[in-house]
């Protein structure tokens, strides 16, 4: 038996929306309990449904103009279809208007592309999830961060029906207090975290104990908490710098900084044809024309490549 339910790949104003830009947004979007098929293109989540078990989703292309969203194997009321539904509306940004970015992109000539569906950015059913793999991230290789990201959620994740008895698939991201209550020799010997186990558990446990709050930053209008609040409250997060606060911004929806690496750097030099690295001023007074979406422009123009023909993937989307 298989549930599934359709919606609408439009945005709230009826931005359309290109599942293919959505799927390979950033590569958090392939780590587990996330995993994505490029040649199929679905895209797999274990997500916590607040009240049920967890559950592992597969979302697809259905008839023109809509997603799919199905479960093998469930018979589901429709309390928990509706939880699942928004659970996927929230992974995939579905909620948040892009049209004031849009506008400023129509005039630029190298990012007009991007209203063809591109710009939203997946993220992870809790803030929480998105800080943790941030985090697993620093100072290592992508290969690094995946060995992290496996173990975390193999081994403290709550499997959904039907999960493998090994492995990081079929199992949801690891909670605050299960992270906060695994000992500190599981960072160090199973998930490989290094010195960054300490910070992990560190956040796990305040988080269990209410001395911080990282889902109130989803929550939070930009009216009632600005961005450079929520930077310096990312910032005081433990392991969580100026670029680690940039990329967890960018998951929010919070689009003004600019993620600043050892990648983003030398790729924007590339794009340029320039053999010399580009200052940050510069790249910054670049992008400075899409104000608080400043950091989305940035990373769309760096990251146009990984789909390599512009025109959406569904032949129905007229540009």
């Amino acid at each position: 038996m298989t549930w599934s339910a359709e919606f609408p790949l439009l945005g709230p104003a009826g931005e359309v929306v290109d599942l293919r830009r959505v799927f390979l947004s950033h590569g958090i979007a392939a780590l587990p309990p996330m995993r994505l098929d490029e040649k199929a293109w679905t895209f797999e989540i274990t997500v916590p449904l607040h009240g049920f078990s967890a559950r592992t989703l597969t979302v697809s292309q259905a008839r023109p103009g809509h997603g799919l969203v199905s479960l093998v194997g469930e018979s589901l009321t429709s309390e928990v279809g509706s939880a699942v539904m928004a659970q996927v509306r929230h992974v995939l940004s579905l909620d948040l208007d892009l049209t004031p970015f849009y506008a400023v992109a129509a005039e630029d000539a190298d990012l007009s592309w991007v209203v063809r569906g591109a710009g939203r950015m997946v993220r992870s059913p809790t803030v929480f999830e998105d800080v943790v793999k941030t985090i697993c991230t620093t100072n290592t290789s992508w290969g690094g961060t995946t060995r992290m990201v496996n173990a975390l959620v193999e081994h403290l994740g709550e499997k959904a029906p039907g999960a493998p008895n090994s492995g990081p698939y079929g199992r949801a991201f690891p909670t605050p207090n299960a992270m906060a209550a695994a000992p500190a020799d599981f960072y160090k010997k199973v998930a490989g975290a290094g010195y960054r186990g300490a910070y992990l558990k560190a956040l796990a446990v305040a988080v269990v104990e209410g001395r911080v709050d990282v889902e109130a930053l989803g929550r939070t209008s930009r009216d009632a908490l600005p961005d450079d609040d929520v930077a310096a409250q990312l910032q005081a997060l433990p392991g969580v710098g100026p670029y680690a606060a940039a990329h967890i911004m960018l998951m929010l929806g919070r689009y003004s900084r600019l993620i600043l690496d050892s990648w983003t750097r030398p790729k924007y030099a590339r794009l340029l044809g320039r053999k010399r690295p580009v200052s940050d001023r510069t790249i910054v007074r670049r992008f400075r024309r899409y104000g608080p979406y400043a950091g989305l422009a940035f990373w769309l123009f760096l990251t146009r490549d990984w789909i390599t023909d512009d025109a959406p993937s569904y032949p129905w989307v007229q540009p």
